[in-house]
């Protein structure tokens, strides 16, 4: 080591790896790279032997280095330069040089932020490489006043880990704690965030720790313990968060966790395919993940978030009962029976729903619709049980980024059902007690498409491609579907929102903020889990859910996904207004504004009519 390298004091340092820039000048850098028996690193024309510290890290301090220098190491004798796996930019691409970042430059301007509570959130899940043409943070930011007019509370901001190409849906990603150079600066996304908690929204990342991307992916060469082979895995290897070497590998992504969180700002993640992190340690890598996420924000609010296809509800169970401690799983169930009902069609993992009036109440009243039962799609039993688990810790919707991309064509709900029964199931997912999310544009009813994008070299674009339309064989609908190819700059180009359609169906978003107003301010509805709530079936595709506000009056949701429902009398106890009361009118899907056919009395003496493709909300006066 030369003496512009060697260290004058203990550096100090906010991670395990990577570059951190010293208050006295310089850069301290930090590798694991047991793999190697000679490593150098490479900055402002110097090559500096690094010195193993111990078995795993190695370290040395650069003098020279200063914030926006490139760097890289070089391992035995591979010339290739290869980019830090901690690196916290990488402008040119994840085959190329990393970025030394100082974050202490950014001046935030959020002090007043005390973080989410789970309570009363409506997320939005965004991709910001469509969300606006110029697919960047800035552009994004700019949108921020229409979200929060709608009252949009929590964004879920789809992965931005670096991954190769011009354009990708971000699970693919292969530098974890490098924010992708398409969207803008590192400072661009601090700014994002800024702003959104300035506008009263948090924001939330979706990240994703059960594999690694096919292109771009260094970590093997430094260590050949962040793989495994131990467990199958739908995307390649497994990472090793319990077998030989596994306590670097769980360092590496708990300090990812913890870095979005204290040098980003957010307010949290949402895990991706938590039934893919496969680990057996005593405690599990997604509670783990989890409790640093806790540490990093320092006592402001985080909110965590699974996907987790087989339904594992001991996720969000405290970890005193056992449970990981996150705040919410994602619902599929919800969405698989709306979404039947909604197109009438149930192929594939839709099969084993049929969209009924009673399958939606039971959504409604009970969370998931499998909690043990067997599963006859994937022949075993799916799911476990709710039992303690507040209603709030689902999320629920009708639309995300795999559904959507799943129907082949990339179509939005509007353009596969009558709008007249999106109103209706629109108003069922705001306001019921679960918490609700919507996907991009959703909001105004878009006609954009999302479909399956990435863009690799020509090897693994032919792969893509080939197991893109293997995947959606499962739906026979699609067989004789032409798709269109995951790698066409195309194909990314179609799903660019378009954000003239907003005005276009002001009836959209007057829909969603009416709803989301009456979720928030109606004392009944905002009671959320904390009212009691029941339901009936009234009709074949018509149904009733009671909440029971106690003194502060009752509500009747009535969802009609059939004909009009006009019955001369209702024998059901559950539409009987509290004594001496009687039900008022309070909200229809039909209201002209929503560009519904008009609205007239639900009930008179007895006499019920309550609209085709429609929902009604009644308030006991």
């Amino acid at each position: 080591m030369s003496a512009a390298s060697a260290p004058r004091i203990a550096p100090k340092r906010s991670m395990p790896i990577g570059a951190e820039v010293q208050a006295g000048g310089g850069v301290h850098f930090r590798v694991s790279a047991p793999k190697a028996s000679t490593i150098f690193l490479c900055t402002d024309g110097e090559n500096i032997a690094i010195q193993k510290t111990a078995e795993v890290y190695a370290e040395v301090f650069a003098a020279s280095a200063r914030p926006g220098s490139r760097y890289g190491f070089r391992l035995d004798q591979d010339k290739k330069l290869y980019p830090d796996p901690a690196s916290r930019s990488q402008p040119e691409g994840v085959h190329e040089a990393s970025e030394v970042i100082d974050p202490s430059r950014y001046r935030w301007g959020d002090g007043g932020w005390n973080g989410p509570q789970l309570a009363q959130q409506i997320i939005y899940e965004l991709h910001i490489g469509t969300f606006t043409p110029e697919g960047t943070w800035a552009a994004a930011a700019r949108k921020l006043p229409q979200l929060a007019e709608i009252g949009v509370s929590l964004i879920e901001m789809m992965p931005v880990a670096a991954f190769p190409g011009r354009f990708g849906w971000g699970y693919d990603g292969v530098d974890m704690f490098a924010p992708v150079r398409l969207y803008g600066e590192p400072d661009d996304l601090r700014a994002f965030i800024d702003q959104a908690h300035q506008h009263g929204i948090g924001v939330i990342l979706d990240v994703v720790y059960n594999h690694l991307g096919p292109d771009g992916n260094y970590l093997p060469c430094f260590s050949e313990f962040y793989l495994t082979k131990k467990y199958p895995n739908e995307w390649g290897d497994a990472l090793n968060f319990d077998g030989e070497h596994s306590a670097p590998v769980r360092e590496f992504f708990c300090a990812n966790a913890a870095y979005w969180v204290r040098e980003f700002h957010f307010d949290g993640l949402r895990l991706d395919a938590t039934q893919q992190i496969f680990d057996d340690s005593p405690e599990h890598l997604v509670a783990a993940v989890t409790r640093s996420v806790r540490e990093a924000a320092n006592g402001r609010g985080t909110i965590v978030v699974a996907e987790n296809e087989p339904q594992h509800t001991n996720i969000v169970r405290p970890r005193e009962q056992g449970g990981y401690g996150l705040d919410a799983l994602w619902n599929d169930d919800f969405h698989h029976s709306a979404r039947v009902a909604l197109t009438g069609h149930n192929e594939a993992y839709f099969s084993v729903y049929s969209g009924s009036a009673n399958e939606l109440l039971a959504a409604a009243r009970h969370g998931f619709l499998y909690q043990g039962q067997f599963y006859p799609w994937q022949n075993k039993p799916r799911g476990r049980s709710m039992r303690g688990i507040a209603p709030e810790h689902l999320v629920s919707f009708i639309e995300n980024h795999d559904h959507v991309a799943n129907s082949g064509r990339g179509l939005r709900m509007r353009d596969l059902t009558s709008l007249g029964r999106l109103r209706a199931i629109s108003a069922l997912m705001l306001l019921t007690p679960a918490t609700p999310m919507l996907f991009q544009g959703q909001e105004f009813a878009t006609a954009t498409p999302f479909l399956y994008f990435c863009d690799h070299n020509a090897e693994l674009d032919k792969a893509v491609t080939k197991g893109r339309r293997e995947f959606l064989l499962q739906f026979p609908s699609l067989k004789n579907v032409e798709l269109d190819r995951p790698g066409a700059v195309e194909t990314f180009r179609k799903c660019i929102l378009d954000w003239t359609e907003r005005d276009e169906n002001r009836w959209a978003v007057d829909l969603h903020k009416d709803l989301i107003t009456l979720r928030r301010n109606d004392p009944v509805f905002a009671l959320q889990g904390e009212a009691e709530m029941d339901g009936a079936v009234l009709a074949q595709e018509t149904f009733v859910l009671r909440f029971y506000g106690r003194d502060r009056g009752d509500r009747l949701l009535l969802v009609n996904l059939g004909r009009d429902f006009a019955p001369a009398f209702l024998p059901e106890p559950l539409v009987a207004p509290p004594e001496g009361r009687s039900w008022e009118l309070l909200w229809s899907s039909e209201d002209p504004r929503y560009g519904g056919g008009g609205m007239r009395p639900v009930e008179t003496k007895g006499q019920w009519n309550v609209p085709g493709h429609g929902a009604v909300v009644l308030a006991a006066r």
